[in-house]
């Protein structure tokens, strides 16, 4: 297979952004590698302001167990990600989102565990709309803190919107829940039309 065939399923990043806009965003399949693009109804969000964080949790965080970081590794988050058996990160995808790194969207939240990268997430950053895509974790907890910790930066710079894509049994603890696509949309223009900046 040619180099130019390798690289012709990475997107395009003005694209990819021009699609979260609207309310989409892209996933490899795990066995293809084919790329769909995807516009939940119900949409996944947290309500910043109603974000919950377990008794248990601020008691790990107040003990000082991780060191939080933003954007250090990002490639290394996002390869932790994809470290599973079935994946919808593709070398593709990877590729995309390192490529939006570079041009200042795409974000990590590391947390550091005696200078080891045990956890984090990354998402994209647009206007005032943070799109959380993936999470990893080798020490319990050590994603949490990367959630927690991303809240509260996204409060502190006025963002609107953190978009969870889904909910899942691990994201409802903290307060994630679903609304109809439509409010999500208006939600998502309002978001995106402000003016932060994550980094």
């Amino acid at each position: 297979m040619s180099s130019r065939s390798l690289q012709s399923r990475i997107i395009d990043t003005q694209f990819l952004l021009m699609a979260y806009t609207h309310g989409y965003f892209p996933m490899a399949d795990s066995a293809t590698g084919d790329i769909g693009w995807y516009s939940p109804d119900p949409r996944g969000i947290f309500d910043l302001e109603n974000f919950k964080v377990p008794r248990s949790l601020r008691q790990v965080i107040r003990k000082n167990i991780f060191e939080v970081r933003i954007n250090h590794q990002f490639e290394d988050v996002i390869r932790s990600c994809a470290a599973r058996k079935e994946t919808w990160i593709s070398e593709d995808i990877i590729q995309t989102y390192l490529r939006l790194h570079e041009q200042d969207y795409a974000h990590s939240v590391e947390t550091w565990k005696n200078d080891a990268l045990v956890g984090g997430l990354y998402g994209v950053a647009v206007g005032g709309a943070f799109f959380g895509e993936s999470m990893f974790s080798r020490e319990r907890n050590a994603s949490k803190v990367a959630l927690v910790f991303l809240v509260e930066r996204l409060r502190q710079r006025g963002f609107e919107l953190l978009d969870t894509q889904w909910v899942t049994s691990h994201l409802a603890m903290f307060g994630a829940k679903e609304i109809p696509r439509k409010d999500y949309l208006k939600l998502l223009k309002r978001a995106t039309q402000k003016k932060c900046t994550f980094a």
